[in-house]
């Protein structure tokens, strides 16, 4: 198996910038055997307006430091059965964003789900990690590190 050269490096850990979701530093978990990246919310329902459905979610919770009550309004989104690690099998609402990593801009699908009981309110899938990123378990904040880096030169 030859290794692909333009990968980038991620830790286990990571922190990242969801700008379309006002959510910045944000802390991560990269998840290998997780398919589906997911996002801790709550009060999530669908609407329906006219001939328009669109998915509403709060961010986070009231115990989140980042928490600020703003009710997301999202019309990019799907809904998919997915098996969580424990092996619950649910319907989830998956929407649509971009994520912030090393400086650069990539496409996520998040699924919208209750995190309370994790510790990282984000976790990153195999969807984002493949044909992106190499994971080293040793390492974290990698990209945090090179933004923190990159704000100091300027």
């Amino acid at each position: 198996m030859e290794l692909n050269k333009n990968l980038l490096i991620i830790g286990r850990l990571d922190k990242a910038d969801f700008l379309e979701l006002d959510l910045m530093d944000i802390d991560v978990k990269i998840d290998t055997g997780a398919f589906t990246s997911a996002i801790h919310c709550h009060n999530i329902r669908e609407v329906n307006l006219s001939r328009n459905s669109l998915i509403r979610f709060n961010l986070l919770d009231p115990t989140h430091p980042q928490y600020n009550e703003r009710e997301l309004i999202h019309s990019n989104y799907y809904k998919k059965t997915i098996k969580s690690s424990t092996g619950h099998i649910e319907d989830r609402y998956i929407i649509k964003t971009n994520v912030v990593l090393f400086e650069r801009i990539f496409p996520i699908e998040l699924s919208l789900t209750d995190r309370t009981e994790m510790k990282y309110p984000i976790l990153i899938g195999r969807r984002l990690l493949q044909n992106n990123f190499l994971v080293d378990v040793s390492a974290t904040h990698l990209s945090y590190q090179q933004k923190k880096k990159n704000y100091q030169l300027e």
